[in-house]
């Protein structure tokens, strides 16, 4: 695999040596509670299907700047990162390819019994236009969902305000400033082998 497709589909994040920080976006009755105690509410369905972004800015793209009912409420998410890896390990890719999957019944019956899923999407500038390089969408369920909910999570932090005061500066042409203000998502230092099935 060329260097080039290995940059392609890095995965960038905010991370420490022991966690990795992901963005999700909820109407306030989930959001704010679960900022203000470090966990989800009783609201929040485990049994659907959670997506995770590590994407700041694709984070932004898809809540529209907090323009979309139901994610009004920012949240950074800090989880272990050892079951971040745990998770990209036990995923399975949400489209099929052939050459990695075989034919498509193999890979529908990997996708059922997968707790994770992985997508990867453009990455977007400050104006949301897509760039070249992919950020990873990681969708969790079954076992993967609980140990999100009960065991990953270390923080919960509502940067609702931030993405507010980033998208004022953007739509000011502020655009060096904004970009200040920015988490910073350098790539993750992963063994080839934990993304070698998940790259498109």
């Amino acid at each position: 695999m060329n260097e080039r497709h290995e940059q392609k589909f890095q995965v960038r994040a905010r991370h420490t040596g022991s966690t990795i920080t992901v963005y999700q976006a909820y109407r306030p009755e989930i959001g704010v509670p679960a900022a203000r105690h470090g966990r989800f509410p009783a609201a929040w369905k485990r049994e659907r299907m959670t997506w995770i972004k590590p994407s700041f800015l694709w984070m932004m793209y898809r809540r529209g700047w907090g323009t979309k009912e139901g994610q009004e409420t920012v949240l950074a998410i800090e989880i272990d990162r050892e079951g971040f890896l745990w998770a990209l390990r036990n995923a399975c890719l949400s489209h099929h390819v052939p050459a990695l999957h075989g034919d498509q019944a193999s890979w529908k019956r990997q996708l059922r019994q997968a707790p994770a899923r992985v997508q990867w999407d453009p990455e977007r500038d400050l104006h949301l236009n897509p760039l070249p390089h992919r950020s990873l969408q990681l969708g969790l369920a079954k076992e993967a969902a609980a140990r999100y909910a009960d065991e990953w999570i270390v923080g919960i932090e509502d940067v609702t305000p931030l993405a507010t005061e980033i998208h004022q500066r953007v739509r000011a042409g502020q655009l060096d400033s904004a970009a200040g203000l920015l988490p910073e998502e350098p790539p993750l230092d992963l063994d080839d082998e934990v993304l070698a099935r998940l790259r498109a």
